[in-house]
This record gives C-alpha cells, structure tokens and sequence, in this order.
C-alpha cells in the first residue's frame, strides 16, 4: 500500500506554506511555513567558556607559584593587633577585602540605579 503525498494546504496560520523564502538556499521543492530561523545559534558560547576556563587556570597557577615563592614572614598591625603571617597570605587577604568592598559599593550602585528606572516608569 503506497502512501499518497498530502495536498498542500490552502491557508495556514503562519501564511502561505508553499511560499519559498528568499535567501534561505533551500532545495527545489522545498517549503517553509515560517519565515523565522530557528538554526542553531551563531554564537560561540562554548569557546567563550573554555577561554574564560584557560584564562582562570592560568592565573590560578600565576597565584600559586606567587605563594609559593613569598613565603617569608612578615609583621602585620591591625586595629591594635599584631600577629606575623606569610608575605602572600597577608597580600591575599589584603587582596580579598579590596575584592569585598568592590562587591559591596557595586551592588549598592545597582540597587540606586534600579530604584531609580522603577521610579520614572
């Protein structure tokens, strides 16, 4: 029993589903009943990715070989305290805060910026 091709349709929702769209490079004969494309994505989200990964791993080696050749203990005052901790310690740590207050200021700038645009509309 052969199978009897089906008669295009007479009208869609979408428009005509026998119009060729333009630019598209289709084969002869072949229709779409959408003129949006639904390819995969142009982007290369993936690379981004492993670059952002590489990128990382390499600082985070730079940061290792940085601790391991500053390991020489120094003095360190805070609000009346005094305590001796390794040169790179001290900097990473001094490194984190810096990297805490950033976060905190930013995520006050936002805040303003949001209250702000949901204030005029």
């Amino acid at each position: 029993m052969a199978a009897t091709p089906t008669p295009p349709l007479a009208s869609a929702v979408n428009g005509s589903p026998t119009r060729r769209v333009a630019g598209t490079g289709s084969a002869p004969g072949v229709t779409r009943t959408s003129t949006h494309h639904r390819g995969a994505p142009r982007g290369r989200a993936g690379a981004a990715v492993w670059l952002a990964v590489g990128v990382a791993a390499l600082v985070l080696v730079g940061l290792i070989v940085f601790m391991l050749q500053n390991t020489q203990p120094v003095l360190v005052s805070f609000l009346g305290m005094e305590g001796t901790v390794p040169l790179a310690v001290s900097l990473l740590i001094a490194a984190v805060g810096v990297g805490i207050i950033a976060l905190v200021v930013g995520t006050v700038r936002v805040a303003q910026v949001r209250r702000r645009l949901h204030r005029r509309g």
